[in-house]
């Protein structure tokens, strides 16, 4: 079920890309993104505050922030995006985590008893809190936006819970900041409007594309496996 998993995403990435590429194609995107960024980065420093605060809002309120973190690859680039994005990220992750130890415990717990692999998560991070978290973040095991509620009803010390989600989103924040980029460089591909383009600077574009879903597919698929025998151990000795 684990490789069934991993598999999927793989594929669901490799779809969604395609799509974005494709769009790029076909769609006047180079005039549009050209417009939508210039205007965007003529903002500056503020720009980029009010959308790290629209993506800490985002995350508190329990939305999914995947389409902001490819826009933030859109709008900002590879590096860019990264950069604005993973410490937005963390900063409502943490907030979630405070709002959910401190104000909504029981609103927390009903969500979480929908869950009964938790029990076993909750047993393995009174063990080892860090690393679990860790994994978790890398893992696709559950969704972002309920790990920053469920982790809240640990004894985990706040500091722990962000260094280790701030580490195991790297990899899944970079393959959607990636995943951003992949609309404006198919337009200019499709265009010409690259100086060195040519086949050299295709095959580096598709060459990105797959190295970024392997090497993403491979850091999931391992930190799965470890997470899953960490639970069933879990499981045997309670």
């Amino acid at each position: 079920m684990a490789g069934m998993s991993s598999r999927v995403r793989v594929l669901a990435f490799l779809g969604v890309a395609a799509l974005l590429v494709l769009a790029g194609v076909l769609l006047p995107l180079g005039q549009w993104s050209e417009s939508l960024v210039t205007s965007v980065r003529s903002a500056g420093a503020l720009g980029a505050l009010v959308y790290a605060g629209v993506y800490v809002l985002a995350t508190v309120l329990w939305i999914p922030g995947s389409l902001l973190t490819i826009g933030a690859g859109f709008l900002y680039g590879l590096l860019g995006g990264t950069l604005l994005v993973l410490p937005a990220a963390t900063c409502g992750a943490a907030l979630a985590f405070i709002v959910g130890r401190f104000a909504a415990r029981d609103w927390v717990r009903a969500k979480v008893r929908d869950r009964p692999r938790m029990a076993a998560v909750y047993a393995a991070i009174g063990e080892r809190g860090f690393s679990i978290v860790m994994l978790l973040r890398l893992s696709p095991l559950f969704p972002f936006v309920f790990l920053n509620y469920a982790l809240s009803l640990t004894e985990l010390r706040l500091r722990d819970y962000v260094l280790a989600s701030a580490l195991g989103m790297i990899p899944g924040t970079f393959l959607f900041v990636y995943l951003g980029t992949l609309v404006t460089d198919a337009a200019a591909l499709a265009s010409g409007q690259r100086p060195d383009g040519g086949g050299a600077q295709q095959a580096l574009f598709w060459g990105g594309l797959v190295a970024t879903a392997a090497v993403t597919w491979w850091v999931s698929r391992l930190a799965r496996q470890r997470l899953e025998r960490t639970l069933a151990e879990q499981s045997n000795h309670a």
